[in-house]
Protein backbone atom coordinates (compact mmCIF):
# COMPACT_ATOMS: atom_id res chain seq x y z
CA UNK A 1 0.00 0.00 0.00
CA UNK A 2 1.33 3.43 -0.85
CA UNK A 3 1.82 6.17 1.62
CA UNK A 4 0.36 8.60 -0.58
CA UNK A 5 -3.26 9.44 0.19
CA UNK A 6 -3.40 7.70 3.02
CA UNK A 7 -0.62 8.92 5.61
CA UNK A 8 0.09 12.84 6.29
CA UNK A 9 3.42 12.30 5.46
CA UNK A 10 2.85 12.57 1.30
CA UNK A 11 4.64 11.19 -0.92
CA UNK A 12 6.50 7.61 -1.09
CA UNK A 13 10.00 8.63 -0.93
CA UNK A 14 12.73 6.05 -1.43
CA UNK A 15 15.76 5.06 0.74
CA UNK A 16 19.07 5.37 0.73
CA UNK A 17 20.86 2.53 -1.28
CA UNK A 18 23.18 0.51 0.67
CA UNK A 19 26.69 0.75 -0.05
CA UNK A 20 27.45 -2.83 0.82
CA UNK A 21 24.65 -5.03 -0.83
CA UNK A 22 22.78 -5.59 -4.74
CA UNK A 23 19.10 -3.82 -5.01
CA UNK A 24 16.50 -5.05 -7.95
CA UNK A 25 14.83 -1.90 -9.04
CA UNK A 26 11.95 -1.93 -11.37
CA UNK A 27 10.74 1.48 -12.99
CA UNK A 28 7.59 2.30 -15.48
CA UNK A 29 7.91 4.72 -17.45
CA UNK A 30 4.41 5.83 -18.55
CA UNK A 31 4.55 8.28 -21.57
CA UNK A 32 2.02 9.38 -24.21
CA UNK A 33 3.53 6.88 -27.28
CA UNK A 34 4.92 3.96 -25.00
CA UNK A 35 4.65 2.61 -21.80
CA UNK A 36 8.03 0.71 -20.84
CA UNK A 37 8.99 -1.44 -17.66
CA UNK A 38 12.86 -1.62 -17.04
CA UNK A 39 14.06 -4.50 -13.56
CA UNK A 40 17.35 -3.61 -13.08
CA UNK A 41 20.26 -5.22 -10.48
CA UNK A 42 22.22 -2.35 -9.10
CA UNK A 43 25.38 -3.61 -7.69
CA UNK A 44 27.89 -1.24 -5.44
CA UNK A 45 30.74 -0.07 -7.62
CA UNK A 46 33.70 1.47 -6.66
CA UNK A 47 34.45 5.18 -7.47
CA UNK A 48 35.81 5.69 -11.17
CA UNK A 49 36.54 8.93 -13.00
CA UNK A 50 33.92 7.64 -15.92
CA UNK A 51 30.33 8.88 -14.48
CA UNK A 52 32.27 9.74 -11.00
CA UNK A 53 28.56 10.56 -9.29
CA UNK A 54 27.09 7.02 -9.89
CA UNK A 55 27.51 4.43 -6.89
CA UNK A 56 26.01 1.71 -8.62
CA UNK A 57 26.54 -0.21 -11.72
CA UNK A 58 23.01 -0.73 -13.16
CA UNK A 59 22.42 -3.91 -15.36
CA UNK A 60 18.94 -4.03 -16.89
CA UNK A 61 17.97 -7.90 -16.32
CA UNK A 62 14.16 -7.04 -17.56
CA UNK A 63 12.24 -5.15 -19.80
CA UNK A 64 8.89 -4.58 -21.73
CA UNK A 65 7.59 -1.84 -23.52
CA UNK A 66 4.06 -1.28 -25.17
CA UNK A 67 2.28 1.14 -27.62
CA UNK A 68 0.68 3.26 -24.69
CA UNK A 69 -3.58 3.60 -24.64
CA UNK A 70 -5.11 6.02 -22.58
CA UNK A 71 -2.30 8.22 -21.76
CA UNK A 72 -2.83 11.95 -23.52
CA UNK A 73 -0.08 14.77 -23.19
CA UNK A 74 1.26 12.68 -19.76
CA UNK A 75 -2.36 12.62 -18.45
CA UNK A 76 -3.65 9.63 -17.60
CA UNK A 77 -7.02 10.15 -19.75
CA UNK A 78 -8.67 6.24 -19.66
CA UNK A 79 -7.98 4.65 -16.73
CA UNK A 80 -8.97 0.87 -17.72
CA UNK A 81 -6.56 1.02 -21.21
CA UNK A 82 -3.97 2.70 -19.09
CA UNK A 83 -3.99 -0.29 -16.67
CA UNK A 84 -4.37 -2.54 -19.86
CA UNK A 85 -0.71 -1.21 -20.79
CA UNK A 86 0.93 -1.40 -17.65
CA UNK A 87 -0.15 -4.79 -16.77
CA UNK A 88 1.35 -5.92 -20.17
CA UNK A 89 4.67 -3.81 -19.93
CA UNK A 90 5.11 -5.54 -16.30
CA UNK A 91 4.06 -8.87 -17.05
CA UNK A 92 6.75 -8.77 -20.16
CA UNK A 93 9.77 -7.34 -18.03
CA UNK A 94 8.84 -9.57 -15.19
CA UNK A 95 8.96 -12.51 -17.70
CA UNK A 96 12.10 -11.60 -19.28
CA UNK A 97 14.04 -11.20 -15.42
CA UNK A 98 12.08 -14.40 -13.92
CA UNK A 99 11.02 -12.90 -11.19
CA UNK A 100 7.81 -10.97 -9.54
CA UNK A 101 7.82 -7.01 -8.66
CA UNK A 102 5.49 -5.14 -6.50
CA UNK A 103 6.65 -1.72 -6.66
CA UNK A 104 7.50 0.68 -9.41
CA UNK A 105 9.65 3.73 -9.04
CA UNK A 106 6.91 6.07 -11.49
CA UNK A 107 8.12 9.30 -14.13
CA UNK A 108 5.59 12.06 -14.19
CA UNK A 109 5.44 14.93 -17.01
CA UNK A 110 2.00 16.03 -16.19
CA UNK A 111 0.25 18.13 -13.65
CA UNK A 112 1.64 21.39 -14.61
CA UNK A 113 5.28 21.10 -13.35
CA UNK A 114 6.36 23.86 -11.47
CA UNK A 115 10.15 24.35 -10.52
CA UNK A 116 11.00 27.04 -7.71
CA UNK A 117 13.49 28.19 -5.52
CA UNK A 118 13.03 28.93 -1.67
CA UNK A 119 15.07 30.54 0.95
CA UNK A 120 15.70 29.79 4.69
CA UNK A 121 17.92 31.12 7.16
CA UNK A 122 18.40 29.80 10.45
CA UNK A 123 20.77 31.19 13.35
CA UNK A 124 24.14 29.58 14.64
CA UNK A 125 24.99 31.88 17.04
CA UNK A 126 28.95 31.69 15.97
CA UNK A 127 29.27 28.06 16.40
CA UNK A 128 30.36 25.39 14.00
CA UNK A 129 28.18 24.08 11.19
CA UNK A 130 26.91 20.65 12.21
CA UNK A 131 24.44 17.73 9.65
CA UNK A 132 21.93 18.98 12.04
CA UNK A 133 22.13 22.47 11.16
CA UNK A 134 22.49 21.28 7.47
CA UNK A 135 19.35 19.08 7.88
CA UNK A 136 17.52 22.10 9.62
CA UNK A 137 17.90 24.76 7.14
CA UNK A 138 16.88 22.23 3.95
CA UNK A 139 13.49 21.31 6.33
CA UNK A 140 13.06 24.72 6.81
CA UNK A 141 12.61 25.39 3.28
CA UNK A 142 10.75 22.72 2.35
CA UNK A 143 8.26 23.52 4.60
CA UNK A 144 7.98 27.19 3.17
CA UNK A 145 6.84 25.43 -0.18
CA UNK A 146 3.90 23.15 1.00
CA UNK A 147 0.59 24.48 -0.91
CA UNK A 148 -2.43 22.01 -0.42
CA UNK A 149 -3.17 21.67 -4.06
CA UNK A 150 0.51 20.45 -4.88
CA UNK A 151 2.39 17.49 -4.28
CA UNK A 152 6.27 18.31 -4.00
CA UNK A 153 8.40 15.70 -6.28
CA UNK A 154 11.48 17.22 -5.65
CA UNK A 155 13.27 19.02 -3.21
CA UNK A 156 17.27 19.54 -3.94
CA UNK A 157 19.82 22.63 -2.30
CA UNK A 158 21.43 24.28 -4.79
CA UNK A 159 23.57 26.48 -2.90
CA UNK A 160 24.44 27.65 0.93
CA UNK A 161 25.16 30.99 2.07
CA UNK A 162 27.37 32.05 5.03
CA UNK A 163 26.39 35.51 6.81
CA UNK A 164 25.26 36.53 3.83
CA UNK A 165 28.75 35.22 1.70
CA UNK A 166 26.94 32.88 -1.19
CA UNK A 167 27.66 30.33 -3.63
CA UNK A 168 29.35 28.18 -0.86
CA UNK A 169 29.11 24.39 -1.47
CA UNK A 170 29.42 22.53 1.47
CA UNK A 171 29.28 24.68 4.35
CA UNK A 172 29.80 21.95 7.21
CA UNK A 173 32.22 22.43 9.94
CA UNK A 174 32.62 26.11 8.76
CA UNK A 175 31.85 28.92 11.45
CA UNK A 176 29.28 31.96 11.11
CA UNK A 177 26.33 33.35 12.48
CA UNK A 178 23.75 32.97 10.05
CA UNK A 179 23.69 29.71 7.56
CA UNK A 180 21.37 29.79 4.51
CA UNK A 181 20.01 27.40 1.97
CA UNK A 182 17.92 27.96 -1.83
CA UNK A 183 16.15 24.83 -2.26
CA UNK A 184 15.13 24.04 -5.44
CA UNK A 185 11.48 22.74 -5.19
CA UNK A 186 9.57 20.92 -8.30
CA UNK A 187 5.98 20.31 -7.56
CA UNK A 188 2.64 18.76 -9.38
CA UNK A 189 -0.81 18.89 -9.29
CA UNK A 190 -1.77 16.55 -6.48
CA UNK A 191 -4.74 15.16 -8.91
CA UNK A 192 -2.82 14.35 -11.53
CA UNK A 193 -0.71 12.10 -9.03
CA UNK A 194 -3.24 10.46 -7.52
CA UNK A 195 -4.44 9.74 -11.21
CA UNK A 196 -1.12 8.06 -12.08
CA UNK A 197 -0.51 6.29 -8.87
CA UNK A 198 -4.30 4.89 -8.92
CA UNK A 199 -3.70 3.45 -12.87
CA UNK A 200 -0.33 1.52 -11.04
CA UNK A 201 -2.41 0.50 -7.94
CA UNK A 202 -5.10 -0.86 -10.34
CA UNK A 203 -2.84 -3.18 -11.71
CA UNK A 204 -1.92 -4.35 -8.43
CA UNK A 205 1.58 -2.32 -7.77
CA UNK A 206 2.52 0.19 -5.46
CA UNK A 207 4.59 3.43 -5.90
CA UNK A 208 7.78 2.96 -4.68
CA UNK A 209 8.91 6.57 -5.21
CA UNK A 210 7.74 9.25 -8.16
CA UNK A 211 10.15 11.49 -10.77
CA UNK A 212 9.82 14.39 -12.71
CA UNK A 213 10.05 13.33 -16.47
CA UNK A 214 12.50 16.11 -17.38
CA UNK A 215 15.06 14.83 -14.04
CA UNK A 216 15.33 11.12 -15.39
CA UNK A 217 15.97 12.30 -18.53
CA UNK A 218 18.85 14.62 -17.71
CA UNK A 219 20.02 12.10 -15.19
CA UNK A 220 20.44 9.49 -18.23
CA UNK A 221 21.79 11.59 -20.98
CA UNK A 222 24.06 13.84 -19.62
CA UNK A 223 27.73 13.68 -19.59
CA UNK A 224 29.38 15.07 -16.13
CA UNK A 225 31.27 18.07 -17.69
CA UNK A 226 27.36 19.27 -18.94
CA UNK A 227 26.00 18.88 -15.37
CA UNK A 228 28.96 20.69 -13.59
CA UNK A 229 29.44 23.42 -16.15
CA UNK A 230 25.77 24.17 -16.93
CA UNK A 231 23.53 22.60 -19.92
CA UNK A 232 19.52 21.98 -20.54
CA UNK A 233 18.22 18.35 -21.31
CA UNK A 234 15.06 18.51 -23.67
CA UNK A 235 12.86 15.50 -23.78
CA UNK A 236 11.07 15.28 -26.97
CA UNK A 237 7.94 12.84 -26.23
CA UNK A 238 4.96 12.02 -27.97
CA UNK A 239 2.38 14.64 -26.12
CA UNK A 240 4.92 16.65 -23.88
CA UNK A 241 8.23 17.97 -24.44
CA UNK A 242 10.02 18.83 -20.79
CA UNK A 243 12.97 21.30 -20.22
CA UNK A 244 15.87 20.59 -17.56
CA UNK A 245 18.29 22.69 -16.61
CA UNK A 246 21.49 21.20 -14.84
CA UNK A 247 24.34 23.37 -13.31
CA UNK A 248 27.21 22.89 -10.34
CA UNK A 249 26.21 19.14 -10.65
CA UNK A 250 22.34 19.82 -9.30
CA UNK A 251 19.12 20.03 -10.93
CA UNK A 252 18.44 24.11 -10.98
CA UNK A 253 14.87 24.55 -13.17
CA UNK A 254 12.55 22.22 -14.24
CA UNK A 255 9.58 22.95 -17.33
CA UNK A 256 7.28 21.25 -19.55
CA UNK A 257 4.91 22.08 -22.87
CA UNK A 258 2.21 20.41 -24.32
CA UNK A 259 3.82 19.88 -27.65
CA UNK A 260 5.11 16.42 -29.03
CA UNK A 261 6.14 14.24 -31.82
CA UNK A 262 2.64 13.34 -31.51
CA UNK A 263 1.27 16.43 -32.64
CA UNK A 264 3.76 16.49 -35.62
CA UNK A 265 1.76 13.06 -36.62
CA UNK A 266 -2.03 14.84 -36.22
CA UNK A 267 -0.79 17.60 -38.02
CA UNK A 268 0.14 15.18 -40.80
CA UNK A 269 -2.97 13.53 -40.61
CA UNK A 270 -4.64 16.28 -41.01
CA UNK A 271 -3.39 17.83 -43.74
CA UNK A 272 -2.86 14.54 -45.87
CA UNK A 273 -6.15 13.22 -45.09
CA UNK A 274 -4.83 10.07 -44.01
CA UNK A 275 -5.30 7.61 -41.13
CA UNK A 276 -3.38 8.29 -37.81
CA UNK A 277 -1.13 4.92 -38.33
CA UNK A 278 -0.12 5.91 -42.14
CA UNK A 279 0.82 9.47 -40.75
CA UNK A 280 2.86 8.15 -38.23
CA UNK A 281 4.53 5.41 -40.23
CA UNK A 282 5.23 8.63 -42.93
CA UNK A 283 6.75 10.50 -40.11
CA UNK A 284 9.13 7.86 -39.32
CA UNK A 285 10.45 6.97 -42.68
CA UNK A 286 10.06 10.52 -44.27
CA UNK A 287 9.92 13.07 -41.94
CA UNK A 288 12.56 15.41 -41.87
CA UNK A 289 13.09 19.28 -40.60
CA UNK A 290 15.36 20.10 -43.63
CA UNK A 291 14.48 20.14 -47.66
CA UNK A 292 16.67 18.79 -50.09
CA UNK A 293 16.51 19.84 -53.82
CA UNK A 294 15.08 16.30 -54.27
CA UNK A 295 12.00 17.02 -52.24
CA UNK A 296 9.99 18.58 -54.96
CA UNK A 297 10.73 15.41 -57.75
CA UNK A 298 10.48 12.50 -54.85
CA UNK A 299 6.86 11.69 -54.48
CA UNK A 300 5.35 9.92 -51.17
CA UNK A 301 1.73 7.21 -51.83
CA UNK A 302 -0.26 8.42 -48.76
CA UNK A 303 -3.42 5.80 -48.36
CA UNK A 304 -6.62 7.42 -47.91
CA UNK A 305 -8.77 7.49 -45.18
CA UNK A 306 -11.89 4.77 -45.02
CA UNK A 307 -12.32 0.94 -46.01
CA UNK A 308 -13.61 1.51 -49.70
CA UNK A 309 -11.21 -0.18 -52.00
CA UNK A 310 -11.92 2.05 -55.11
CA UNK A 311 -10.31 4.80 -53.06
CA UNK A 312 -6.43 4.89 -54.80
CA UNK A 313 -3.49 6.69 -53.06
CA UNK A 314 -2.88 10.07 -54.16
CA UNK A 315 0.71 10.90 -54.82
CA UNK A 316 1.95 13.85 -53.12
CA UNK A 317 5.61 15.39 -52.77
CA UNK A 318 8.07 14.78 -49.73
CA UNK A 319 8.39 18.82 -49.71
CA UNK A 320 5.09 18.88 -48.77
CA UNK A 321 5.45 16.60 -45.52
CA UNK A 322 8.94 18.21 -45.29
CA UNK A 323 6.92 21.41 -44.56
CA UNK A 324 4.45 20.54 -42.19
CA UNK A 325 7.55 18.53 -40.19
CA UNK A 326 8.91 21.40 -40.04
CA UNK A 327 6.59 23.59 -38.85
CA UNK A 328 5.38 22.08 -35.76
CA UNK A 329 9.06 21.53 -35.08
CA UNK A 330 10.22 25.04 -35.36
CA UNK A 331 7.43 25.87 -33.06
CA UNK A 332 8.04 23.53 -30.77
CA UNK A 333 11.90 24.96 -30.64
CA UNK A 334 10.69 28.80 -30.47
CA UNK A 335 8.79 27.72 -27.34
CA UNK A 336 11.62 26.00 -25.74
CA UNK A 337 14.17 28.93 -26.50
CA UNK A 338 11.15 31.06 -24.79
CA UNK A 339 10.82 29.28 -22.04
CA UNK A 340 14.52 28.30 -21.24
CA UNK A 341 14.68 32.42 -21.96
CA UNK A 342 11.98 33.69 -19.60
CA UNK A 343 13.67 31.15 -16.49
CA UNK A 344 16.32 33.23 -16.05
CA UNK A 345 18.40 30.23 -16.57
CA UNK A 346 19.47 31.20 -20.07
CA UNK A 347 22.99 32.17 -19.00
CA UNK A 348 23.56 28.82 -17.10
CA UNK A 349 22.58 26.79 -20.11
CA UNK A 350 25.69 28.67 -21.92
CA UNK A 351 26.07 27.15 -25.59
CA UNK A 352 25.27 23.66 -24.47
CA UNK A 353 22.18 21.59 -25.50
CA UNK A 354 21.29 17.82 -25.40
CA UNK A 355 17.88 16.73 -27.19
CA UNK A 356 16.55 13.29 -25.79
CA UNK A 357 13.28 11.80 -26.27
CA UNK A 358 11.68 9.56 -29.25
CA UNK A 359 10.99 13.16 -30.84
CA UNK A 360 14.78 13.77 -31.23
CA UNK A 361 15.11 11.30 -33.59
CA UNK A 362 14.03 13.50 -36.67
CA UNK A 363 16.13 13.83 -39.37
CA UNK A 364 17.27 17.36 -39.55
CA UNK A 365 16.47 17.95 -35.97
CA UNK A 366 19.78 18.83 -34.84
CA UNK A 367 20.51 21.27 -37.48
CA UNK A 368 16.89 23.20 -37.04
CA UNK A 369 17.66 23.38 -33.34
CA UNK A 370 21.22 24.33 -33.61
CA UNK A 371 19.47 27.39 -35.98
CA UNK A 372 16.47 28.62 -33.17
CA UNK A 373 18.16 28.21 -29.95
CA UNK A 374 21.50 29.46 -31.13
CA UNK A 375 23.52 26.83 -29.61
CA UNK A 376 25.07 23.97 -29.91
CA UNK A 377 23.08 20.60 -29.55
CA UNK A 378 23.67 16.96 -29.64
CA UNK A 379 21.27 13.85 -29.30
CA UNK A 380 21.59 12.87 -25.43
CA UNK A 381 20.86 8.24 -25.19
CA UNK A 382 21.13 6.37 -21.68
CA UNK A 383 24.65 6.32 -20.59
CA UNK A 384 25.87 4.12 -17.84
CA UNK A 385 23.28 0.81 -18.22
CA UNK A 386 24.39 -2.54 -18.92
CA UNK A 387 22.24 -5.12 -20.49
CA UNK A 388 20.02 -3.12 -22.54
CA UNK A 389 18.67 -4.70 -25.73
CA UNK A 390 19.61 -2.65 -28.99
CA UNK A 391 16.28 -1.07 -29.61
CA UNK A 392 16.05 0.39 -26.20
CA UNK A 393 19.59 1.91 -26.61
CA UNK A 394 17.67 4.90 -28.48
CA UNK A 395 16.63 8.36 -27.05
CA UNK A 396 13.45 6.92 -26.71
CA UNK A 397 14.40 5.34 -23.39
CA UNK A 398 16.19 7.67 -21.69
CA UNK A 399 13.32 8.78 -18.94
CA UNK A 400 13.20 5.10 -18.49
CA UNK A 401 16.84 4.90 -17.74
CA UNK A 402 16.99 7.74 -15.98
CA UNK A 403 14.20 6.30 -13.20
CA UNK A 404 16.93 3.29 -13.18
CA UNK A 405 19.78 5.76 -12.20
CA UNK A 406 17.59 8.08 -9.47
CA UNK A 407 18.11 5.76 -6.67
CA UNK A 408 21.37 6.98 -6.71
CA UNK A 409 20.78 10.32 -6.09
CA UNK A 410 17.41 10.19 -4.39
CA UNK A 411 19.66 10.87 -1.02
CA UNK A 412 20.54 14.15 -2.07
CA UNK A 413 17.33 15.36 -1.91
CA UNK A 414 15.64 16.63 1.77
CA UNK A 415 11.30 16.36 2.34
CA UNK A 416 9.64 18.63 5.32
CA UNK A 417 6.98 16.75 7.05
CA UNK A 418 3.63 18.03 7.18
CA UNK A 419 4.15 18.19 10.81
CA UNK A 420 3.30 16.32 13.99
CA UNK A 421 5.82 13.73 16.14
CA UNK A 422 7.38 12.42 12.96
CA UNK A 423 8.44 16.37 12.01
CA UNK A 424 9.39 17.35 15.57
CA UNK A 425 11.51 14.18 15.78
CA UNK A 426 14.17 14.69 12.92
CA UNK A 427 13.76 18.86 12.67
CA UNK A 428 14.98 19.41 16.64
CA UNK A 429 17.94 19.39 18.64
CA UNK A 430 19.51 17.22 20.66
CA UNK A 431 19.12 13.55 21.60
CA UNK A 432 15.80 13.01 21.02
CA UNK A 433 16.30 14.47 17.21
CA UNK A 434 19.61 12.14 16.74
CA UNK A 435 17.05 9.09 17.83
CA UNK A 436 14.52 10.28 15.57
CA UNK A 437 16.87 10.97 12.26
CA UNK A 438 18.61 7.17 13.18
CA UNK A 439 15.04 5.68 13.02
CA UNK A 440 14.15 7.80 10.02
CA UNK A 441 17.38 6.08 7.95
CA UNK A 442 17.50 3.07 9.33
CA UNK A 443 14.26 2.10 8.99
Amino acid sequence: MSLFGSSNLGLPRLKPLSSKRSHVVSVLDIGSSKVVCMIGRLTPRQESEVLPGRTHHVEIIGIGHQRSRGVKSGVIADLDAAESVVRLAVDAAERMAGLTIDSLIVNVSAGRLASDVYTATIDLGGQEVASGDLRKVMINASQLSQRQDRVILHSLPTGYSLDGERGIRDPLSMYGDTLGVDMHVVTAERAAIRNLELCVNRAHLSVEGIVATPYASGLAALVDDEVELGCAAIDMGGGTTTISVFCEGKLVHTDAIGLGGHHITTDLARGLSTRIEDAERMKVVHGSAISTGADERDLISVAPIGEDDRDQPTQIPKALVTRIVRARLEETLEMIRDRIQKSGFSPIVGKRVVLTGGASQLTGLSETARRILARNVRIGRPMGLSGLPTAAKGPAFSTAAGLMIYPQVAALETHATNGGFASALVSGDGRLARMGQWLKESF
